[in-house]
Parts: structure tokens; sequence; C-alpha cells
């Protein structure tokens, strides 16, 4: 009887016990509860404050890019923190990100043949379609990547996938430029890269090697890389050693020039992602491994100032307020300094280079350049870039398709697979191919 009272009684004291615990867990749950919720409501706000910009009620996908912004403005700040640290350069870190989300592995299918090489030293991929019955000669596509002379590779899955659609879709040989990059080589390097592949492409040998009509090759490229496109293209059309030239050039939403960071573009576009004014300013100042301290000069365009006596010469070729439509130029007004920093320019005399900034090349060059294709977005900072190139080229008499596009952005031309797929990236790469596939 004594055992049976001693586990009843330790049976009641355990019930006791466990009624007490869950009574002190009632009471301390809905205070648990409570923070939670004060500390995840928190963490929302905080991410929507981050996440959210004030975009135009014009751009295509608002939330698709506000998100797109926020990854990269959390990543270029993490890599500036770097930078800061002097850890590494944030380019570098920058680049190494994009190659750590960026693993392809590229092979060849039945329709596309896909190969790395050399072209006179500088690694290309070279793109080639299936031969057809009865074809004897293809037509071909020189393409030079974007990415702020800095950032990106032909071997990125971007612009793997852009080539590879335009191989297929043009039935042409597709030369993707693999140069070098910021922080290791600099101004005028990557413009020499471009123009030995491209020089290396256009022998007459190489072309048979790869069945290529002589007469039907276009230079390409997008952002930074229509910059080296039209530089390249202007080189060439000047150097009487090259036989084969070229048929067409295809700009992208290019970077053309340094002289004026407030064009109305500039003016109405200066905090619009992907590509924000500043960071423009940074990326042209890394080309030219310049001082980081001159980019809030150049916001205002103190290295332009009417007493910077270089800048003088240049000045009447980039009068925005005659080559813009009224349309583009709006209320806005130019930004002209009296006085400013001449040694900005004495430090970075590449900034009025025209190998650099092919938009102040004069009105003799632009005569001889081949027709052209432009595209621009209206919610770029570099959209009176590639305007202001077209009037000049229509003003020398070369025939120029000016494509713009309302509601894009930045950049939004290689956008167009998981997990960046955006429309505007579909319509502006369609209607690219379509122009190459009725002129090249």
């Amino acid at each position: 009887m004594g055992a049976t009272t001693l586990q009843q009684t330790c049976k009641e004291a355990e019930k006791t016990c466990f009624i007490a615990c869950a009574c002190r867990q009632q009471r301390r749950h809905p205070t648990s509860m409570k923070s939670a919720f004060v500390l995840l409501t928190a963490l929302v706000a905080l991410t929507a404050y981050y996440v959210y910009l004030p975009l135009p009620s014009t751009v295509s996908d608002p939330w698709k890019l506000m998100l797109l912004d926020a990854t990269f403005r959390a990543t270029q700040q993490m890599c500036n923190l770097v930078h800061c640290l002097r850890l590494s350069h944030h380019l570098r870190v920058l680049n190494y990100v994009i190659g750590t989300f960026d693993k392809l592995e590229t092979s060849s299918s039945e329709h596309i043949k896909i190969t790395d090489a050399l072209f006179d030293g500088v690694e290309v991929r070279v793109f080639e379609p299936s031969p057809k019955q009865d074809e004897t000669l293809k037509r071909s596509v020189v393409y030079i990547h974007g990415g702020g002379w800095a950032l990106a590779s032909a071997r990125t899955s971007f612009y793997n996938n852009l080539c590879r659609i335009m191989a297929e879709s043009l039935n042409a040989v597709i030369v993707s430029i693999e140069y070098r990059l910021v922080p290791e080589v600099h101004f005028p390097e990557q413009f020499y890269d471009t123009l030995r592949a491209t020089k290396y492409f256009l022998r007459s040998d190489i072309l048979a090697k790869y069945s290529v009509d002589p007469g039907r090759i276009a230079i390409s490229g997008d952002s930074a890389g229509g910059n080296l496109a039209a530089a390249v293209c202007q080189q060439l059309s000047l150097d009487d050693s090259v036989t084969n030239k070229l048929k067409l050039q295809a700009l992208i939403y290019p970077v053309l020039q340094a002289l004026d960071f407030n064009t109305p573009s500039y003016q109405q576009n200066t905090d619009m992602p992907v590509l924000p004014r500043f960071v423009m300013v940074k990326f042209w100042i890394d080309y030219f491994n310049g001082n980081y301290d001159f980019a809030s000069s150049m916001l205002i365009n103190n290295h332009t100032s009417l007493d910077v006596s270089q800048a003088v010469y240049f000045r009447g070729r980039l009068n925005w307020t005659s080559l813009l439509p009224s349309a583009f130029k709006k209320n806005y007004k130019p930004v002209i300094q009296p006085t400013g920093k001449a040694e900005i320019i004495q430090e970075i005399p590449a900034l009025l280079d025209i190998r650099a900034a092919p938009l102040l090349a004069e009105k003799e060059i632009f005569q001889l350049q081949p027709k052209t294709y432009i595209l621009t977005c209206e919610n770029d900072v570099l959209r009176d870039d590639g305007i202001m190139y077209a009037k000049r080229l229509e003003s020398a008499g070369v025939e120029v398709t000016l494509d713009h596009f309302d509601d894009c952005f930045h950049g939004c031309m290689i956008f167009t697979i998981w997990p960046t797929n955006f429309s505007s990236g579909h319509r502006t790469r369609d209607s690219y191919i379509k122009w190459l596939a009725e002129n090249l």
C-alpha cells in the first residue's frame, strides 16, 4: 500500500508541475508572439523602404526593376565596403560575385557550335550555326559585351544566351569578344583588345575559315560595349589596311561621351535603376584609372567649364540644345560652369579622346561610318548619348535607324532569362534582331 500511495503522489506532483509549466508558457506566449510580430513588421518595413523607388508610371515591370536594383545596390555597397577596408578592389569583388552566381556550363547543341579561340591574342567566343544545304557563306556579327568596361563577360549566361539566340535567329556567325577589364587594365587597353580581335576576324583567310561573307559583317555592342563598337568602327573606317569593311553597326544604349553629365537624360534619370548618374561617372573614372575625388566636380561639369581651354574645341560637337528634338529636351537647361577644375582634364586627358568618347569625333569621321542602328531607352542616363550620335550621323549623310523605347531602362536587353526575365528585354532584343535580319 505504501508503494502505491507513493506512485500516486508522484503522478499527482508531475501533473501539477506540468500544469504549472503550461500556465507559465501561456503567460509568456502572447509576449513572445507580440515581440516576433513587431520585429517582423520592422524588418518588412525596412526592406520595403530599401527596395522601393519612385519610378515613372511608364516603366514596365516596376516591382521587378525595384527588386533588381535593390539587389545591385546591396551587392555594390558590400563591394564598396571591401574596397574601403582595402581588402580588394570593389570591381574585382563585384565580378567575383557575378561569376559565383552565374556558373554556366557551355556546350554546343545540334544547332549551334560554340568554341573559344584567340584572335590576335584576344579571347573570343564563336557561335556557329549548323551548315544548311546549298548554303555557301553566312553573315556575321562581332559583338562586344557591356558592363562599364569592368564587369561581365562573353561567357556569362546573359551574353551567352543573347549570342546563341542571335546565331540561331540570323543564321549568322557571332564573335563575342572577351576583352580585358578594369581594374586589371584601363583605357585604352579595352579599345585595343576589341580593335585587334575585330581586325583579325576581318582578314580574308579567317572569314573563309568560318565561311563568312566579307560583305555582310556588322559590329555591335551594348552600353560600354556599344562605346567600344562605335570607337572600333570609327577606327576601322580610317584604316586603309583593312580591305574587308563593316557593313553595319548596331549600338544598344551606348555610352559615347564624358564631356557633359547634365544632358536632359542625365538630369531626368539621375537616380534611375540600373545605372544612376553617379555610378556612370565612377565607371568613367575607373576606366581612366582616375581619382575618385574628381567625381563630385564632374557631376556638375566642372571638368569642362568655360575656363578649361581643352574642352572648348569639342563643346560645339556636343551641343544638345541643337542636337536633341524638343520632346527630349523638355524644360531642362544646360549646365555650363564659368569656372571649374582644369586639373581634371590635365590629369585625365582621355576624357576628350575620341577613342573613349566617339561622339566627339569630327564630321569627316562620321561621314565614313556604315549604316547604323541605335537603340535607346527613355529611363536611362545614356539616352541622349545615343540620340545625339544618331543626329550627328544623320547630319553626315549616314542612314540611321533610331529605335527608342519609352518604357525601358538601361541594360534591359540582356534580362531575358530567369530570375531577371523582363518583358522589356524580350521586346528590345526582338526589335534589334529584326533590324539585323532585314539589313545585314
